[in-house]
């Protein structure tokens, strides 16, 4: 009867290459990790020279701007963010510029998010540029948060020209205080025979609330 020595010999190969090849694996898993880790680590003195692009013009916007804006920094990690509240009578006004690396390290990310309840035209609410970390274009993202600044400063300025022109047609959210025309509102609610104007569906919903609570 043949021995099966020899089949238990590649059987048992089998099961050592099999070892061999997780034993690779992790550690290239781990040399991965680390890699990484070490350009996360060298993160932090290319962003902080790169600060010196986008801070001087975010202190000029928030300087023109004054009392109107208030800007609140905020560092997570290697993320940087800047947000900025904007008065107006006329919306709620959210802008925020952000910075931060993808997920390998290997890029810097930088983002432009505009928020802006009621909506009253179209406009650019989000933007992103990417360079790699070791290439950034500094003149070319100079020129990106430039050209979202200026978009900012056109879109609040139209919405000023708006409150003079619409103020026949002006109603206020009684929940969130926030003055727009009629005809964009974002829900509405008859209360005793007068009409309420919402920004949305949230405010009017906390009102409805309240007016229940009051009833009782």
């Amino acid at each position: 009867m043949p021995s099966t020595g020899s089949l238990i010999d590649r059987i048992d190969a089998e099961f050592a290459a099999l070892d061999e090849r997780l034993k690779r694996n992790r550690e290239e898993r781990i040399r991965e990790y680390r890699e990484r880790q070490e350009r996360f680590a060298a993160l932090e003195p290319r962003i902080e020279q790169l600060r010196e692009i986008w801070k001087p013009r975010l202190d000029a916007l928030a300087e023109r701007f004054g009392d109107r804006m208030r800007v609140t920094p905020k560092v997570e990690g290697s993320r940087r963010e800047a947000a900025m509240s904007v008065k107006s009578d006329l919306a709620v006004i959210q802008l925020r510029f952000a910075v931060a690396p993808d997920s390998e390290a290997r890029k810097l990310i930088f983002t432009y998010d505009l928020h802006i309840i009621p909506v009253f035209a179209r406009f650019e609410n989000h933007a992103a540029i990417e360079f790699p970390i070791d290439a950034v274009d500094e003149e070319a993202l100079a020129r990106w948060i430039d050209d979202r600044i200026l978009s900012f400063v056109r879109i609040y300025l139209s919405l000023q020209e708006n409150e003079y022109y619409l103020k026949d047609q002006m109603v206020t959210d009684p929940v969130a205080a926030v003055s727009f025309p009629k005809h964009v509102a974002g829900a509405t609610l008859e209360v005793g025979g007068k009409t309420y104007y919402f920004i949305g569906e949230e405010t009017r919903r906390e009102f409805e609330q309240k007016q229940a609570a009051a009833s009782r």
